[in-house]
């Protein structure tokens, strides 16, 4: 039985592509279809990888209480070494920030000053370099290190220059990272970031303090520990835990992607639709055939496990199209959501084309099954009379 279950593979083929106009407008609308849910998929990964906190986080990020924007958050330098007297702060990093557009877009340049020394502990080991060096990023006050996926996007490379947010700079090199919010940053030298947003002042204000705790357990403690030392001071402060305060900046782009799961599911109600369309046309046509090939001996379950297969390769076909050009999208164009400085990158994960087309081949057998079962109940006799 199932050696004649795999002989008609070739039989179903054939009846597949007698109708390549058919076939070829269900299969396209199958790949469109999965394309936007594995697109979604991708999305919803990106917004899961850049909010979702593990037990291995141990950054807190200090801003201005009530501020979103990085253009509308000032905070004094000089916070870095009271926050440093905290009881389980290991180390705090003073952070500029400066963003062509604070809004939702997906090509923002966002820029990080960082201090010289604390180029290491900033970028950390999940950071390495692709080209150049940090001695290359030390030797020059405009110099940069430029994210991979933001260096792609602005197709710039070491010895380039580059300007965005009324800034010019020089690459020193190409970072890439573990880390989303890596990949689509430049960092640049704190001094020359704050002269510049400061049109040749002195500086003195960053945008936030990125804390780095001892215990990840008490990160809560002490994030209320670093409000209350500022709770009445000119500039109090809000201190989240890094995960969380992206999920709060980008809030509306998570709102954007829950909306959007919506459009992917409804694109496996299309391929469901298209492929048991397709189905019933072709059942119709073939009535005469079934009775034929009962009275060669198929068997009403042998004709039942053709039409499965039938929606099983459409939409395989159509999955595989759809999943694979999506991947391949992604993968070229490394798009990244950006809000308020922060960066959502859509994730670039083989493994969801092969979701997406298994999904498609379940989907396909499930719009075959009445048709399925119908076929197999088919009178030769009826069939034969059928016009």
């Amino acid at each position: 039985m199932m050696s004649r279950a795999i002989n008609v593979i070739p039989t179903v083929w054939r009846q597949i592509v007698r109708a390549p106009i058919r076939t070829g407008l269900t299969v396209t609308g199958i790949a469109v279809a999965m394309f936007l849910f594995t697109s979604v998929e991708a999305m919803r990964g990106g917004v899961h990888a850049a909010t979702t906190s593990s037990a291995k986080d141990a950054t807190l990020v200090v801003y201005r209480e009530n501020r979103f924007c990085p253009f509308t958050s000032r905070l004094p330098q000089f916070y870095g070494d009271r926050i440093e007297r905290i009881d389980g702060v290991r180390s705090v990093i003073p952070m500029q920030i400066l963003v062509s557009n604070c809004r939702a877009s997906l090509d923002v340049v966002t820029f990080r000053g960082v201090p010289n020394d604390d180029l290491e502990a900033t970028i950390s080991d999940a950071g390495r370099f692709l080209e150049g060096d940090a001695a290359a990023w030390r030797s020059r006050s405009d110099a940069a290190l430029v994210g991979e996926s933001l260096a792609l996007r602005r197709g710039v490379k070491v010895g380039d220059r580059f300007s965005a947010a009324g800034i010019t700079v020089f690459v020193a090199g190409i970072l890439g990272s573990d880390r989303p919010q890596d990949r689509n940053v430049a960092y640049v030298h704190l001094s020359f970031l704050q002269e510049t947003v400061t049109r040749g002042g002195s500086g003195g204000i960053v945008t936030q303090f990125n804390v780095n705790v001892d215990d990840p357990s008490q990160m809560e403690a002490i994030a209320s520990s670093i409000d209350e030392a500022f709770r009445y001071d000119e500039f109090p402060t809000s201190t989240w835990p890094e995960k969380a305060f992206v999920g709060r900046a980008v809030r509306d782009i998570v709102e954007l992607v829950g909306f959007a799961s919506w459009v992917g599911w409804a694109s496996l109600v299309a391929v469901l639709a298209l492929v048991a369309n397709a189905i019933v046309l072709a059942m119709r046509d073939r009535i005469r055939d079934h009775a034929v090939l009962q009275t060669l001996g198929y068997t009403g379950g042998l004709i039942a496990w053709m039409v499965l297969l039938e929606g099983a390769l459409l939409g395989l076909a159509g999955g595989v199209v759809g999943a694979v050009t999506s991947t391949v999208v992604v993968s070229l164009g490394r798009f990244s959501m950006t809000m308020e400085g922060m960066n959502v990158e859509i994730a670039n994960d083989p493994r969801l084309a092969v979701i997406g087309a298994g999904i498609a081949v379940g989907l396909g057998l499930l719009a075959g099954a009445v048709p399925a079962i119908r076929a197999s109940r088919g009178e030769i006799v009826q069939g034969f009379r059928a016009v």
